[in-house]
């Protein structure tokens, strides 16, 4: 842990708090706007969807909004049903401390239980995308108590792949676009994640260049624990992965999850990459496993 600064400037940080509430105005439903103490800080979480469901608790992608994550994923399906939190994860863009964690510990998922702690829960049914999802699987190697059920999606965490494999994939067509500041060079950078433009709409896009742009971007995904630590979870855990992801290849997260997981569905996904919409049928998937 230690104390950081998640925006470049002072005006980076007015341009992604200014893009979360623009964000937040698009889910078009109400909410209600909470502050948990956690031994890291204070964490902003949002609280929306049916006020009498089940909760359920949803860690955000990295370096990016917990409002656009709930846009760009289909995440909307679930409000009807259930009593979102939907955290900003700390030291990254949102309303939560800026303080920084160490994606090789165990930081994430201890502050991923104090969070629960903090809304009032003994345990909770949880969901995790890309890092987020390497959050819940840190809190359920930490906390396992705490953890009704887990849906990880493309999750870090489990069968990362090489950060330098990455960095050549992404990290040079990005540099190109810092110098020259050309659209065509963002696209470029984005793509292996992406596979199909179509999967970088107008929010996503406006997203990833916020983000480029403005905030000191963490490189670094939550890291791969070890598997007698993920065995410690006992509770039904449902991992999707995508057949194209560059990131958290599926075949080989769902292979390690059937191998460390106790209890645990796998499902992937064809032809999609790490960017991706979950389709009705996948959320009504997602639905039936949670349960209301």
């Amino acid at each position: 842990m230690k104390k950081g600064n998640v925006y470049k400037s002072k005006y980076g940080e007015k341009v992604l708090i200014e893009l979360y509430d623009k964000q937040l105005k698009s889910l078009n439903v109400a909410y209600e706007d909470l502050y948990v103490e956690t031994r890291f800080g204070q964490s902003h979480v949002l609280k929306l969807g049916n006020p009498n469901g089940k909760p359920l608790l949803i860690f955000h992608g990295g370096n990016n909004t917990t409002p656009y994550s709930l846009l760009f994923t289909g995440f909307k399906m679930l409000f009807e049903d259930f009593c979102i939190y939907a955290v900003d994860t700390i030291g990254h863009p949102g309303k939560s401390a800026q303080t920084i964690l160490s994606s090789k510990s165990m930081e994430y998922g201890e502050w991923a239980s104090d969070v629960i702690d903090g809304l009032g829960f003994e345990k909770m049914t949880c969901i995790g995308g890309s890092f987020g999802g390497g959050i819940l699987v840190k809190l359920m190697c930490v906390a396992p108590e705490k953890v009704e059920k887990s849906v990880l999606i493309v999750p870090s965490g489990i069968a990362n792949v090489s950060t330098f494999n990455l960095l050549m994939k992404m990290g040079i067509p990005m540099t190109f676009y810092i110098l020259t500041k050309k659209d065509y060079w963002l696209k470029k950078a984005v793509l292996p994640m992406a596979i199909d433009e179509k999967n970088i709409d107008a929010d996503t896009y406006e997203m990833v260049k916020a983000a480029f742009e403005h905030v000191n971007v963490k490189a670094g995904m939550p890291s791969n624990v070890k598997a007698e630590e993920l065995r410690k979870c006992n509770a039904p855990t449902f991992v999707i992965g995508t057949e194209k992801d560059c990131m958290f290849p599926g075949k080989k997260v769902i292979e390690r999850a059937e191998k460390i997981l106790p209890n645990v569905k796998t499902y992937l996904l064809q032809n999609q990459g790490h960017m991706f919409k979950l389709s009705d049928n996948e959320m009504n998937m997602i639905k039936t496993f949670i349960g209301t």
